[in-house]
């Protein structure tokens, strides 16, 4: 009996379906309809409150331009976590963008501009690996050392550089830049008056519709398709290189990856340097495409709502650029005095809570379905009893939006297994 017992193997552990740990990979197809899904509440949202503006390809515009330096962030974000290194430090980042990027813009070319704000964040990014990787510093405690050092540096010689001279004389001062010269945008000729044409009419859904890719064909500056290509890139590099899957083994395993011959330090190196070029990129978009000068505070946080998106997308660039479109929208409702845009969407928060209430009342999980509930009952009141909302309430859109986004998606986050790891050189040998 004893003999027997011990020579059966033990029973297979039962498959999960959808992958490892339960977590399942929306396909293609489920995307789109999701998408078209979340274009129809949007749709249906419009037409009953009047919101006109929800869907409109101005509000589409001004959405991507601020999403453009929010994914740029994220997406630096992203190279640096994959390889294991916590990148806090992209706020200090984006701030030396957008100062060496209007620095160099507004005495030479945009486009050098642009290179300038580039390299000034890959300063930022060479400083957070050497504290990191080569010194082993806590990465949280580097990466704010990293934001304080670049408010520091760029106040200093903004006072310096700007408030004297041919600098003073053109419209600089202590806590700005002279004016740059624009850089190209491009519209879709045709097709964008032809979409304007049927975003007018306001019919449901293709209005709608029309509108938001208007917003995507009309006045699109060269350095958004710049970033677009590089999300694009960034998926092709990381994930269908063997450069990419050596890079993402130190953020996964660092010590098995040393054992298989992989130069951990040059990888991780090179992933944070990248991290701050893409933070960097982003800065110079905002001080040269979306104002053409540097404003002391621009960055607004724009580093740490890159991070929730790069969170919200589960370190995956598709993923990412989605969160950074949904916190761009949200950011384009304080430009455009959205008070009853924000309002309207009160509405669909409504129906958002009550599907999540009924989700998890189907789960069996009483107390979130009631607390959704309850919420969403105390947002459908405030809704019917209030025609706008409060200036303030639409400042706030954008972090209160970050807040929801991570609690909603939390239970879904599988982040790189060494992420944040000290990892010294020889471990694997």
């Amino acid at each position: 009996m004893s003999a027997t017992a011990t020579s059966t193997p033990p029973p297979a552990a039962p498959k999960v379906a959808g992958g490892k740990g339960g977590r399942t990979r929306l396909s293609l197809p489920v995307i789109l309809l999701i998408v078209a899904g979340g274009l129809l509440a949007l749709s249906a949202v419009r037409a009953i409150t009047g919101a006109q503006d929800l869907t409109s390809a101005g509000q589409i515009s001004a959405a991507l331009s601020l999403a453009v330096p929010i994914g740029l962030a994220g997406l630096g974000g992203l190279w640096s976590e994959r390889a294991g290194v916590v990148n806090i430090g992209l706020e200090g980042m984006l701030i030396l963008g957008t100062f060496f990027g209007a620095w160099a813009g507004w005495q030479t070319d945009p486009w050098i501009g642009v290179l300038a704000g580039i390299v000034g964040g890959m300063f930022g990014g060479l400083l957070h690996a050497v504290a990191t990787v080569t010194f082993g510093v806590d990465h949280i405690i580097s990466g704010i050392a990293i934001n304080i050092l670049a408010l520091g540096i760029t106040t200093y010689f903004a006072k310096l550089w700007f408030n004297t001279g041919e600098a003073a004389a053109r419209g600089g001062s202590p806590k700005q830049s002279p004016p740059a010269e624009d850089i190209t945008s491009v519209t879709v000729p045709g097709l964008s008056d032809w979409l304007a044409d049927i975003e007018k009419h306001h019919w449901f859904f293709v209005s709608d519709l029309a509108g938001i890719l208007g917003g995507l064909v009309t006045n699109l500056s060269l350095v958004t398709i710049l970033a677009v290509l590089l999300v694009i890139g960034s998926f092709f590099v990381l994930w269908k290189t063997p450069f990419g899957l050596r890079l993402r083994s130190c953020g996964e395993n660092p010590i098995a990856a040393e054992s298989l011959g992989v130069n951990v330090y040059k990888y991780k190196y090179i992933a944070v340097v990248v991290s701050g070029g893409l933070a960097g990129l982003g800065g110079a978009f905002l001080s040269l495409v979306t104002s053409h000068i540097y404003n002391e505070g621009q960055t607004g946080g724009r580093g740490y709502i890159g991070l929730a998106a790069m969170i919200f997308g589960n370190w995956r660039p598709g993923g990412l650029a989605m969160g950074a479109g949904l916190f761009g929208f949200a950011d384009a409702l304080q430009l455009r005095s959205g008070g009853q845009t924000v309002h309207a969407l009160l509405l669909l928060l409504v129906a958002i809570l009550v599907g999540i209430a009924v989700w998890k009342a189907y789960k069996q999980r009483w107390i979130t379905a009631a607390i959704s509930a309850v919420i969403g009952a105390g947002v459908l009141v405030w809704y019917l009893g209030t025609d706008t909302v409060p200036v303030e309430f639409v400042s706030a859109t954008p972090y209160v939006v970050t807040l929801l986004v991570l609690s909603l998606s939390a239970q879904r986050l599988r982040m790189p297994k060494a992420d944040g790891m000290r990892y010294r050189k020889g471990q694997g040998k």
